[in-house]
């Protein structure tokens, strides 16, 4: 059976860091056994649902590599849940009721304080037909819930969690249909799961009870289930504030300068024993994707250790990924040069700056400027046709005596305006020979209190 999974997420704002780990986990799945990943958009809450969500939420799955092999749209499946629901009404699966939000509220509270549990008493089932046409006398719609079967448990073995156990008689019947007849999540999700051939489901483990529901309206549907696995949920890293998870998606991850490829490379791991590896291509994620290797314990995000892992994406990745990101103007060469100094790509901006100049005029001592001029003067003797900057620093070391940070270090603030970057030998090149030997014989000021003393 080919594996099909899905991502559902309701149009009621921006995907969020705990959503997007959600989405490329069903993804690496499908990917993984050669199946197909489907995009649901759960909008039929159509008060809440927005239209430029759902463009938000298609775009930052295509930013993130992660186009589906198909969409659906709830709002326009409306037909298909009314078929499904009037045949679990013939059969009595779903019934009819009508306490409000009060009254189920003290119903709680008074079970409570007898020691049961806080679930629906299913007092409706008592009502008789004559009661519900009182009750339409009165202009009182009803809301409708999923009769639970209390014959047998509810057992699954779930794919992170392993073997799962609930008593349907501990459980409360669901409500799946509002007074208004728009829809609850459940029941439209697992009629969608039938329709659309879904067989494995990864989600977080506050759905495990709603799982527990969803089997039983499987059976009823005459479906089978599809393989179930619940994730630990994430939380945050240490230092970080746990409401910023909520907000923390694609949009604050391109404004911080963060790569789609460290987003994969981070949350494909995110919740089990293994390392999260900048250099493992996208092919290897998900050869190694495996359930099992995900833990019960909570997922521990932090954005910190993102950049971290953004750091090690940037450098490796190839000019063409990146070219139209960069400078105008910006060559193979100076990328190649630069990219290793990198955390974010859009840094390159500032290294071209310190390649095509001006740079910042450095002090130095009156040695070191009397060595700049020598430099200066070997430089523009050289061949550059090999490796000028080690050709340089050869000569200088043989002609100078010096050696280590003294041979290096005024060098590469000369020519740079910094004390450390990327390789001399590549910047070198790029610099030019006429900027570079300007650079180097500028009549560099002496430093304060040089200039006082004279």
């Amino acid at each position: 059976m080919s594996v099909v999974t899905r991502f559902a997420p309701a149009p009621t704002g921006r995907l969020h860091v705990g959503n997007i780990r959600t989405a490329l986990h069903n993804w690496l799945l499908a990917r993984k056994h050669g199946g197909r990943f489907v995009l649901r958009i759960d909008d039929t809450d159509r008060e809440r649902s927005r239209d430029e969500f759902i463009e938000a939420i298609r775009a930052d799955l295509v930013w993130l590599g992660l186009a589906p092999d198909d969409e659906v749209r709830q709002s326009e499946r409306f037909d298909l849940y009314e078929h499904a629901f009037a045949g679990l009404a013939e059969s009595g699966r779903v019934y009819r009721c009508y306490e409000t939000a009060q009254e189920l509220e003290l119903k709680r509270k008074i079970r409570l304080g007898r020691g049961l549990p806080p679930i629906y008493d299913r007092a409706a089932l008592a009502m008789s037909e004559a009661d519900h046409d009182a009750m339409a006398a009165k202009g009182i719609a009803p809301h409708w819930r999923f009769r639970l079967d209390h014959a047998a448990p509810i057992e699954w073995v779930d794919g992170i969690r392993g073997p799962q156990h609930f008593e349907p008689a501990q459980m409360s019947d669901p409500v799946v249909r509002r007074a208004d007849g728009s829809w609850l999540y459940m029941l439209p999700s697992a009629i969608d799961d039938v329709e659309l051939g879904v067989t494995d489901v990864i989600r977080g483990e506050d759905h495990v009870s709603n799982t527990a529901a969803q089997i039983q309206m499987f059976a009823a549907l005459d479906a089978p289930a599809p393989r179930f696995a619940h994730e630990a949920l994430i939380v945050a890293g240490e230092g970080v504030m746990s409401k910023r998870l909520g907000s923390y998606g694609v949009e604050e991850m391109r404004r911080d300068g963060i790569e789609p490829e460290a987003v994969v490379a981070l949350l494909a791991r995110l919740g089990t024993a293994d390392p999260v590896d900048p250099r493992l291509t996208l092919e290897e994620l998900i050869a190694s994707f495996d359930l099992v290797r995900f833990g019960r314990a909570p997922a521990r995000f932090d954005p910190a250790e993102l950049h971290r892992v953004n750091a090690g994406i940037v450098h490796r990745l190839p000019y063409a990924r990146v070219a139209h990101l960069l400078p105008e103007g910006m060559p193979e060469p100076a990328w190649d040069a630069i990219r290793p100094n990198l955390s974010h790509i859009a840094e390159a901006a500032d290294w071209w700056r310190v390649i095509t100049g001006p740079v910042e005029t450095a002090q130095f001592s009156e040695d070191d400027r009397a060595y700049l001029a020598q430099s200066a003067a070997a430089l523009a003797a050289l061949d550059w046709r090999g490796d000028a900057w080690h050709a340089l620093t050869a000569a200088l070391k043989h002609s100078t005596g010096r050696k280590g940070k003294a041979l290096f270090q005024p060098l590469r603030r000369a020519l740079t305006g910094k004390d450390h970057g990327p390789d001399m030998g590549e910047l070198l090149p790029l610099i030019g020979r006429d900027e570079a030997v300007r650079r180097l014989g500028l009549p560099n000021p002496a430093p304060p209190e040089e200039r006082a003393g004279g």
